[in-house]
């Protein structure tokens, strides 16, 4: 084994924790805030903006962790992303102590920086990863997640028990916890992440060599990368649209809130659960060919979600199950064609400029979704959803015939 690959092997653990307790701090904040903004404002419309003031906190904060990655590697990005997630969640915290849902919003865009710096991960563990093992590389940082996404909104209740218990409101509890693993995962990527994977990734290059800013980037993409953004940006954003209105559709044939969870829940534990296998076949297959998978998934995803009549939760979890796979494929496959389809030295620019699409187009699916279902129907979002994710299973069709890798 050489020096780079135990190196490799230590990153891969130290960014598994950190998934763990990342992905644990934002599902336990995105559990609750709709209904504690919702509560505080006495409003429906203040309760949707809760999640859109995070997503598009975490789509600020990509360009300028981009950039300080650039310059100074992997590990003062990630602290940053996490340790501005923490003063956020706290901050959100103090919100609802005061009862102000203005606060709580702007407390919820610095809380997004913590959902950045989670997406980022994945590209920490292709920095140091063989071209024939990136994909999996990428796949584990994605699958490592499972367990916080997963045990995250459980962790809600008693958060705001223990919350009740020191004299604060019920509400602030998630919010405290969150804080706490936001901070937990800084300390591990300060003192674990060392050497810091891009910083020695790029360390035979010489220092006089410059970065390029992520718009730049994009014009120097190659046709791989330009298609591997586009296709992590379609799969997220069909992912987000679909599955923020399922709960809604849900509801209308009166579906509990139990079973509710047990379908999102479901859902959510097919996106990252799935990933070793996508990565695996990137790997082995080539990454195209799994990004188009992703695009059959989710064209596939959204009719058998978009026919299900709104009682009927078996099909409704096997649609959205099949969303989720479409996800953790294209973004799996796309991370890593993103990843070597630029240079060492331009990957920062182009890897923020992928999570910056990423998250505004997840805020405007779920904003487009919303205006669908209110104009025609559940089953016209799923036409939609289909119908913009065919022109990628196509192109990737086509891109794997040319024998594009």
């Amino acid at each position: 084994m050489t020096v780079v690959d135990a190196v490799q092997r230590r990153v891969l653990r130290v960014l598994a924790v950190t998934q763990v307790l990342g992905a644990a701090g934002v599902t336990i904040g995105l559990a609750v805030s709709t209904l504690i903004a919702a509560v505080l404002a006495d409003s429906d419309a203040v309760g949707g903006m809760a999640q859109t003031a995070a997503v598009l906190g975490a789509a600020v904060f990509a360009l300028p962790a981009a950039r300080l990655a650039a310059r100074a590697g992997r590990r003062p990005a990630l602290v940053l992303g996490y340790g501005a997630g923490a003063v956020g969640a706290a901050v959100a915290a103090c919100a609802v102590v005061l009862g102000s849902w203005h606060v709580l919003l702007v407390a919820l865009v610095l809380f997004g920086a913590a959902s950045s710096a989670n997406l980022a991960a994945r590209y920490a563990g292709a920095d140091l990863a063989h071209p024939h093992r990136r994909a999996r590389s990428v796949a584990l940082v994605v699958w490592a997640a499972t367990l916080g996404a997963v045990i995250g909104p459980n962790l809600a209740d008693p958060a705001g028990r223990g919350a009740a218990r020191l004299g604060l409101p019920v509400g602030a509890g998630p919010y405290l916890l969150s804080a706490v693993l936001f901070g937990l995962a800084a300390l591990v990527v300060l003192r674990f992440l060392r050497p810091d994977p891009l910083t020695l990734a790029r360390s035979g290059l010489s220092p006089a060599v410059g970065t390029k800013r992520s718009m730049a980037v994009w014009r120097s993409l190659p046709a791989a990368g330009k298609l591997a953004l586009g296709g992590v940006t379609l799969c997220h954003t069909a992912m987000v649209g679909l599955m923020s209105m399922t709960p809604v559709h849900m509801e209308h044939a009166g579906s509990s809130l139990r079973v509710v969870g047990v379908v999102i829940s479901l859902h959510v534990a097919a996106m990252y659960a799935a990933s070793p296998l996508f990565g695996w076949m990137a790997d082995r297959l080539g990454r195209v060919p799994v990004l188009a998978i992703g695009a059959a998934l989710v064209v596939a995803a959204s009719g058998i979600a978009g026919m299900a009549p709104s009682h009927d939760a078996p099909q409704l979890a096997a649609g959205l199950a099949l969303l989720a796979f479409g996800w953790s494929a294209g973004v799996v496959a796309g991370s890593a064609l993103l990843t070597e389809s630029v240079g060492v030295v331009d990957r920062p620019a182009a890897q923020g400029l992928s999570d910056l699409c990423m998250n505004v187009g997840g805020a405007l699916g779920g904003v487009t979704a919303g205006i669908v279902v209110t104009a025609w129907s559940y089953a016209a979002l799923g036409l939609v959803v289909g119908f913009t994710a065919l022109p990628l299973l196509v192109t990737c069709l086509f891109a794997s015939s040319q024998r594009v890798r």
